[in-house]
């Protein structure tokens, strides 16, 4: 997925659970499955713009169209 390609974050989550990637996304509230976000985050901020940088985050991408908040950082699954 590229910077220039507009997705949302439900289908970020949908890539990552559909090519069973082996990783927990991590917030400051806890570590994630992408099954357990795409279950239980809010219709709006599924259809939120972002981005996954593989390896580092998921973030947000701005109105303006620049990355901006960091939602999720990437952390293997051990």
């Amino acid at each position: 997925m590229g910077r220039e390609e507009t997705v949302s974050l439900k289908e970020i989550l949908e890539k990552l659970i559909s090519e069973r990637v082996p990783i927990l996304l991590s917030d400051r509230k806890g570590d994630w499955e992408a099954r357990d976000l795409l279950d239980s985050l809010s219709i709006p901020m599924l259809k939120r713009r972002a981005y996954f940088q593989p390896g580092m985050y998921i973030a947000l991408i701005s109105d303006g169209g620049y990355l901006g908040e960091v939602l999720y950082r990437v952390k293997p699954k051990a």
